[in-house]
């Protein structure tokens, strides 16, 4: 517990480490059709919009349980 939760009275649950993971890049194949690249990389934001979202909901149900405000 740190100084801060002690002080708070609450001890915040850990940060699951799916949202702290960053979502690389497509990888580029010289001669490789660009759709094809192009359909990975929209693979990886929708991977990374996903976690977006679940970061989002971790922090709206903290604040729900704990009644701090936005």
């Amino acid at each position: 517990m740190t100084k801060g939760q002690a002080a708070a009275g609450i001890a915040l649950p850990p940060l699951p480490d799916d949202l702290r993971r960053r979502e690389a890049h497509a990888p580029v194949v010289e001669g490789e059709p660009v759709i094809a690249i192009l359909t990975r990389e929209r693979q990886a934001l929708d991977r990374a919009n996903a976690r977006q979202e679940r970061t989002i909901q971790f922090y709206d149900d903290l604040t729900n349980r704990y009644g701090t405000h936005r």
